[in-house]
């Protein structure tokens, strides 16, 4: 407190001291330049007894001049800087304690500096954001608690069945096929949200290199060969012939895997999955469609969220972060991806990369 108040002491000397250098300069000179002037126009012979009085006078209507413009700015920095400071500062402190809801009203005094609502906009604008982020933060420690638990719970009671004596060879191999099934998936959800996390905090560099987009969508289908085969899925197939991209070969095979991945994991056996490719313009167009049981509009629109599953009779074959690693590679790739599905009818990706420019070049 003591502190405080010598920094407050010090500060209006400092500006005493100022505005006193200032008042008598400009006294000073006006005061001269009065008396030559006056002096010679009535020609009045000044004397030192004369002047001695006039510079008194002159520095005593210093002196107080000084203090009334000290007191003066004082008053004007209470009313318009102390006073929004104080807000901004206060905001602040809330902030630190983890108080993300705080705002600040903008000032609305007439005398106020438009600066300050522009900080307090600024202000307001990181406050939203930093809310949004911990709302996102939370949600996402919740699910992963929630979604960790699952598979660890498997784990645990099969774990504890395995352990019965009188166990049979083929209820051994079932609860150790089980625990095998449940530790994958864990694995899996953690190699994606350090994938994730990885793409979304920029540690990761598109590496970027032209190549035919035809063949590594072909190879891509051919690693679930023997998805569609087990279960007697046919394939249907469009892809254009020299269709290049400029992108990173190995973050756009994430977004081909997991869209044929979900393709072959909602549809069902003896259905159809469709994939095409075709140029369009500055865009390579490649559609992934099935004839699985589809989606509402509204599971639609939360797909590329974090730990969303529309469909939970499918819950234990994924853990919902394929969507979004996929759509935060598309958007690195400054591409679009689209879905549209109805219940009962299918889905259908579409995802557009740009095309490698040499290639737009020789079409043009």
């Amino acid at each position: 407190m003591k502190k405080a108040w010598g920094r407050k002491l010090l500060q209006g000397l400092y500006n005493y001291f100022l505005f006193f250098l200032l008042v008598a300069f400009l006294v000073t000179c006006t005061t001269m330049l009065f008396v030559s002037v006056l002096s010679e126009s009535l020609e009045i012979e000044l004397t030192n007894e004369n002047l001695q009085t006039a510079a008194k006078l002159t520095f005593v209507n210093v002196v107080l001049l000084s203090v009334l413009f000290t007191v003066i700015d004082a008053v004007r920095r209470k009313l318009t800087t102390e006073k929004a400071t104080k807000h901004i500062i206060s905001a602040a402190r809330e902030v630190v304690k983890g108080d993300f809801d705080v705002r600040i009203e903008p000032i609305s005094n007439f005398s106020a500096d438009d600066n300050y609502n522009a900080i307090i906009d600024c202000f307001n604008t990181m406050t939203a954001e930093l809310a949004s982020v911990e709302t996102l933060r939370t949600d996402f420690i919740a699910n992963v608690s929630h979604e960790m638990k699952t598979p660890l719970t498997v784990i645990q009671n099969y774990g504890t069945l395995l352990q019965s004596p009188d166990l049979s060879d083929e209820k051994r191999i079932e609860y150790a096929r089980a625990v095998s099934n449940a530790s994958r998936r864990l694995a899996d959800m953690m190699t994606n949200i350090l994938k994730l996390n990885r793409l979304e905090n920029q540690q990761i560099y598109p590496k970027t290199e032209t190549y035919d987009l035809g063949e590594q969508l072909c190879e891509n289908l051919l690693q679930f060969e023997n998805v569609w085969e087990t279960r007697e899925i046919g394939i249907e197939t469009d892809i254009g012939e020299n269709i290049y991209v400029s992108a990173d070969k190995e973050l756009l095979s994430l977004v081909w895997n997991n869209l044929f991945s979900n393709a072959f994991k909602f549809t069902e056996n003896g259905g159809t999955v469709t994939l095409s490719l075709l140029a369009d313009g500055p865009y390579a167009v490649v559609k992934v469609q099935d004839t699985g049981c589809g989606m509402s509009a509204e599971v639609g629109a939360h797909i590329f969220e974090k730990f969303y599953q529309g469909d939970t009779s499918h819950a234990t074959q994924g853990n919902g972060l394929g969507l979004a690693l996929v759509k935060r590679v598309v958007d690195i790739m400054q591409g679009e991806i689209a879905v549209e599905s109805a219940v009962g009818l299918g889905t259908t990706f579409t995802v557009k990369i740009r095309r490698d420019e040499h290639d737009l070049e020789e079409i043009r």
